[in-house]
């Protein structure tokens, strides 16, 4: 069983910063990659940002310059700091989980996520 568990959510004004964390517990092994999406009420969840083992990164366009995505390995925790906020940041956060079980097999865990207020 894998256990992810987020963090760092809340209420900010535009232009604010804010820090999501997620730790990764329980039977962890072969982690493809890790990353954060987002949601708002009727619409589909997006990738936000997402960071493989080798630290390779790739970002929505619609965040990149404004955040960054990192990894402490021996944590299994992955962050997002995010900064310069705009209403338009304002969803819930979830925190994904991408493990390898074979050769071109994954299998995704999802946190259940951190709400972001972005609002004067």
């Amino acid at each position: 069983q894998v256990l992810l568990v987020e963090s760092g959510g809340g209420l900010v004004q535009p232009g604010g910063s804010l820090r999501l964390s997620c730790a990764a517990s329980g039977i962890i092994f072969s982690i493809n990659s890790m990353g954060w999406y987002r949601q708002v009420p009727g619409e589909q969840r997006e990738l936000v940002a997402r960071i493989t083992g080798e630290s390779s990164t790739n970002y929505a366009d619609s965040v990149k310059g404004r955040f960054t995505i990192s990894r402490d390995n021996a944590k299994n925790t992955v962050y997002l700091q995010m900064n310069s906020l705009n209403p338009e940041d304002t969803a819930v956060y979830y925190c994904n989980l991408e493990l390898r079980i074979g050769a071109a097999d994954y299998i995704h865990y999802w946190g259940k996520g951190t709400l972001v207020t972005v609002s004067s």
